[in-house]
């Protein structure tokens, strides 16, 4: 599999576990000039904007290392274009959270870092 198919596997193995876990998919891989955002969710009242990440072990290092600040600046940008164009408010609860997979185990952060550009 190429480097697109293993991420796209994982988006949605991530989306099917956030599925299970009460969250409502509204969009995957959404793309603007901006960036991307992989996964766009409902969780109760929070619209959540969810990056996922993937690691086959440790030895090419831990999957929430590869959340930079330049990453999360490109989905703070990314995330308020989308609730520009998708009709949300800027009071509209909103959440950045993380989908970390190590081989097979799956780690669910909510909240895992600030929106702030």
């Amino acid at each position: 599999m190429n480097k697109r198919a293993v991420g796209t596997f994982y988006e949605q193995k991530a989306a099917r576990y956030l599925e299970s876990h009460g969250y409502h998919i509204l969009h995957k891989n959404f793309r603007c000039k901006m960036g991307e955002i992989d996964l766009i969710a409902k969780d109760k009242e929070y619209l959540c904007f969810i990056e996922v990440k993937y690691r086959s072990n440790e030895g090419t290092g831990n999957p929430a290392e590869a959340i930079t600040p330049a990453k999360i600046r490109r989905i703070a940008g990314t995330a308020e274009y989308y609730m520009l164009t998708h009709n949300f408010t800027q009071d509209t609860p909103c959440r950045f959270d993380a989908v970390l997979i190590l081989d097979n185990e799956i780690t669910l952060i909510k909240n895992a870092f600030d929106g702030i550009r």
